[in-house]
């Protein structure tokens, strides 16, 4: 026989289950945006903007903790706010993209994967120098 309270207990577990689950993401995006830091070609802005959105949905405590952090903070917040990118981070993407092209080149990839390649650089480049920069 089923209770009246049965509904609410398993929405409220899923609702943890789902907290959980967003704090998760949320880590595993620092993690690798942290790693960004370090390893070439590897980029942070973008996991540090996914994990930003996951902690705003499983932890407040977690995205004021990434918001203020004295890395990762100002140029998530200036997405948030201006979507802008700072001129560093656009020129270290630029770099990257150049690299990219000269690794696939170099790799000597088909020329079919050559042009998906170039056309997608082009997009992110495109977006890249598009954003306004951050103050």
């Amino acid at each position: 026989m089923h209770t009246a309270d049965q509904p609410a207990v398993c929405q409220g577990r899923v609702a943890v289950i789902s907290r959980w689950l967003w704090r998760a993401l949320g880590m595993t995006a620092v993690a690798i945006g942290a790693l960004g830091t370090v390893v070439p070609l590897l980029p942070t802005t973008p996991f540090l903007l996914v994990a930003a959105w996951a902690f705003a949905r499983g932890s407040e405590r977690w995205r004021l903790w990434l918001l203020n952090h004295p890395r990762f903070g100002p140029a998530i917040r200036s997405w948030q706010t201006q979507r802008a990118i700072p001129r560093k981070v656009k020129w270290i993407g630029i770099a990257s993209v150049i690299a990219s092209l000269l690794i696939a080149i170099w790799m000597q990839l088909p020329p079919a994967a050559l042009t998906l390649q170039v056309i997608a650089l082009v997009c992110v480049s495109i977006f890249l120098l598009t954003r306004p920069d951050s103050r």
